[in-house]
């Protein structure tokens, strides 16, 4: 199991524990909405819903390549959620930055927004754009990405 699968699978024992807990003391309404709040946060917090992450380093490397627009996003951040989900399938071509698994992706947003950690942060043929409209980003992928 990699590292991106740790939290979420704390929030699933976590969820099953809490869960079991109540339905032995008769509370399985409780215990069924509990597990499925616990899963909704493993989920958002999954590599499932974002792309696999990589250093700062290697996306700037490769958005020289192809030209595609860097991400930088951090767990639990609900505008990262919304900016990944209304991104559909195009959110695969592009490249995601988690800035709490890179300390150099955290102090780039940290440059780029006054020394805050405003995500998502959307670097764009080496401009910084924070929390942009999806469509907007979509409109910077280029047909061939």
């Amino acid at each position: 199991m990699t590292r991106a699968w740790i939290l979420p699978m704390l929030f699933v024992l976590s969820g099953s524990a809490v869960a079991t807990g109540l339905i032995s003391k008769g509370s399985p309404g409780t215990a069924a909405a509990l597990l499925l709040a616990f899963l909704a946060l493993a989920g958002v917090n999954s590599p499932l819903i974002f792309p696999g992450s990589i250093g700062v380093q290697e996306a700037r490397r490769r958005s020289a390549v192809d030209g595609r627009p860097v991400v930088f996003w951090r767990p639990g951040c609900k505008y990262c959620i919304r900016l990944r989900i209304r991104l559909g399938r195009s959110a695969r071509q592009l490249h995601w930055v988690n800035i709490w698994r890179d300390p150099a992706g955290a102090a780039a947003v940290s440059a780029a927004n006054d020394g805050n950690e405003t995500v998502p942060t959307v670097v764009v043929a080496g401009r910084p754009h924070t929390n942009p409209d999806p469509g907007w980003v979509r409109e910077q992928l280029s047909p061939s990405a």
